[in-house]
């Protein structure tokens, strides 16, 4: 059995096809460790629910994007900042199934968020986890807001890094709790992982790992053999959706 990574997806469903094609992920066997956010982007968000519950090992982590959509399926909300930002597509892909006759899948996606975690911690103490934590308390009573949406812990992590590159007799990692740490949320195509630069690939900053590359953009989907750190990418999203040209 092989463990993998994935970035975030948002709807990206061609993109996910492509990672968990090029990576030889086997549906059966390996384990995947979803970082979130599945929804609001690309328009295949049901599809993309499809294919992960074919995964017989998944390992989901709750992200801030996936909470609205849990609140809608759930209570029926769509507040306007969830709509604007890819939701609207969200409602559509779930609009679409559901005319389709076969509403089972409302279930099966809220039996999958009742399973999902908002970190998980492997037996090697590698932390996964959405957006970000506070690394000064236990990881236990930090805040569910936090885990979906921080991303003061890949800031640091990336101060800590250029840091280190300027005084490398310093230890080279940060969060000495854990062995490795594993996030999505924070795009690192898009200039906010501060003082290292913009890139396309994951980014490998102190002992932390960020798989979100865009997917739900301009950017790349990618997924990563934890153990190996070999990492398969989709081509660009938007070139992958040319039906949706102009998406911001």
């Amino acid at each position: 059995m092989k463990t993998y990574v994935l970035g975030d997806v948002h709807g990206a469903y061609r993109a996910l096809l492509q990672v968990l094609e090029r990576s030889g992920f086997n549906l059966d066997k390996d384990r995947l460790i979803c970082l979130g956010d599945i929804v609001d982007g690309w328009p295949d968000v049901m599809e993309c629910f499809d294919e992960l519950l074919k995964i017989k090992d998944l390992i989901y982590i709750w992200g801030n994007h996936d909470d609205w959509y849990y609140k809608f399926l759930k209570f029926g909300q769509t507040p306007y900042v969830w709509t604007s930002q890819g939701g609207d597509n969200t409602i559509k892909s779930y609009m679409k199934k559901a005319e389709s006759g076969n509403i089972n899948f409302i279930q099966d996606h809220l039996a999958l968020f009742n399973r999902a975690y908002f970190y998980y911690v492997d037996d090697n103490n590698r932390l996964f986890v959405h957006g970000g934590f506070n690394w000064h308390i236990p990881i236990g009573d930090n805040i569910l807001y936090d885990f979906m949406w921080d991303r003061h812990a890949f800031e640091t992590a990336c101060s800590w890094e250029a840091f280190t590159i300027a005084h490398p007799t310093k230890p080279s990692y940060y969060f000495k709790n854990y062995s490795e740490v594993f996030i999505g949320h924070t795009c690192t195509n898009h200039g906010v992982n501060c003082r290292i630069g913009n890139t396309l690939e994951p980014l490998h900053v102190s002992n932390l790992w960020n798989l979100d590359q865009g997917a739900g953009w301009d950017g790349k989907l990618s997924i990563m053999n934890v153990d190996t750190k070999e990492f398969f990418q989709s081509d660009l999203v938007q070139e992958l959706y040319p039906e949706e040209r102009g998406r911001n």
